[in-house]
């Protein structure tokens, strides 16, 4: 542990507060301006689709650029797709947000790589720390973010143009932060040089098969009841200021067990872990049919955030196990690109499903992804199982 990798946390927590407010408001403030009351989390939709886009045109702008000069990039986009944000809703037009918020999504696919350069700041055998690390930074969105919110929102006559003004002053701190960091050098790749397996290559492996598919699918289910929550508290009758305290729950149980995460799948294995994760999501979603009090919806996301932890930390760890060093870029963008677009359409399902069919038909409906990841855990490890078996018969 570092300065440097602590520095690398803060930006995740500071990208975090960003993140969060964007979910606690995107979703509200789409609703009072969409057209149709299905559009509502279009918003989300767009910034998640705006991520998807932008995930491999990072990798190359990282594998050419390097991961500070990226990174700044990113922060500048930040500041910008903010402003515009604010704009949007201070003129009311749905249309800016959406625009706004595709833009947000290009820092939104470059602060998820926070999480692969932390392992770079750090020694070898402290990958899997170093991972949970800078994850665990997240804290701090976790709490500022949903309070941000809260506070924020009636700053300014319109309400919410105050919290996306705000964001802009979080992206300049997260600018300063990162300029500061000291990164390994950057190497940019030589003409000719042997650039490894193509994605095409790297995605037949069981192994990333199941890293994505846990990563994804995990980040999926996250998002679709995550994004839906604000929507489902209001309609229920609760005031925002309980949806932010939910929030701030839901994003403490994403981070906290960050703490640990990477001791225990050190201690334990990555595959029980990411199994352990499955199991909590499916307590979430006992917990969410059970009924609607408020601490229904705040012990359900608390536990979503903690399945998910364990599911994409898990995920992230197991795909360092599918590339060679000079495969990086191309692996990490190809396993955003997929975590992006499940995200995409679990956003856009969030909002369809919360104002169309209601809060207890969109749970059951995060079964079927739950499903999908726990075979594919039982799959590998029955690959892996029987390549042990395969080597002490030889």
């Amino acid at each position: 542990m570092n300065r440097h990798l602590l520095m690398l946390a803060l930006c995740q927590g500071l990208f975090l507060t960003n993140n969060v407010t964007f979910m606690a408001i995107n979703g509200l403030v789409g609703l009072s301006l969409a057209p149709a009351g299905w559009m509502a989390t279009l918003p989300l939709t767009a910034y998640v689709l705006g991520s998807a886009m932008a995930a491999m045109p990072v990798a190359w702008v990282q594998a050419h650029w390097g991961r500070r000069r990226s990174f700044q990039a990113g922060l500048v986009v930040a500041m910008l797709a903010c402003a515009l944000a604010a704009w949007a809703a201070w003129s009311r037009n749905f249309w800016l947000l959406l625009l706004a918020t595709v833009i947000a999504g290009f820092y939104a696919a470059n602060a998820a790589l926070y999480r692969f350069a932390g392992p770079e700041l750090a020694a070898p055998h402290y990958k899997e720390r170093a991972i949970s690390l800078v994850l665990a930074g997240g804290i701090l969105g976790g709490v500022v973010g949903p309070n941000m919110a809260s506070s924020t929102r009636d700053l300014l006559p319109v309400p919410f143009v105050g919290a996306y003004l705000t964001l802009i002053g979080v992206a300049a701190l997260a600018l300063l932060v990162v300029s500061r960091i000291d990164f390994p050098p950057h190497v940019p790749p030589a003409k000719g040089a042997d650039a490894g397996r193509s994605v095409a290559e790297l995605a037949r492996q069981p192994v990333f098969i199941v890293a994505v598919a846990g990563a994804a699918l995990g980040y999926g289910v996250m998002n679709l009841l995550m994004a839906a929550t604000p929507i489902a508290m209001q309609i229920c009758g609760h005031p925002f200021e309980s949806t932010a305290l939910v929030l701030e729950w839901h994003v403490l149980g994403m981070y906290v067990p960050s703490f640990f995460t990477g001791h225990l799948i050190k201690r334990v294995g990555v595959l029980p872990v990411m199994a352990a994760g499955v199991v909590l999501n499916l307590v979430c979603v006992a917990v969410a049919l059970s009924g609607v009090e408020l601490m229904q919806f705040l012990v359900a996301l608390f536990t979503l955030g903690v399945g998910w932890n364990f599911l994409y930390t898990g995920g992230t760890t197991l795909l360092t196990q599918a590339y060679r060093p000079e495969e990086k870029n191309r692996a990490q963008g190809a396993m955003d690109t997929c975590v992006f677009g499940v995200m995409m359409v679990s956003s856009f399902a969030s909002g369809a499903l919360i104002t169309t069919r209601g809060w207890t038909l969109l749970n059951f409906g995060s079964l079927l992804p739950l499903t999908v990841v726990a075979l594919a855990l039982i799959w590998l490890r029955r690959q892996r199982t029987g390549e042990i078996g395969a080597s002490r018969a030889a």
